[in-house]
């Protein structure tokens, strides 16, 4: 393989395995509760 074939693999890589890093933090950090969806707006005044 070429270096600039090298090169543009391991940036491939590295930019699927960043998203995936990245998503798990976003959701450790604020978590989907699906609780939240069944229950109904609070009551406004």
């Amino acid at each position: 393989m070429s270096t600039g074939a090298v090169i543009m693999l391991i940036v491939s890589i590295l930019v699927v395995w960043g998203g995936l890093v990245a998503g798990i933090v976003v959701l450790r950090r604020h978590p989907d509760d699906p609780r939240d969806e069944d229950r109904p707006p609070p009551p406004s005044r």
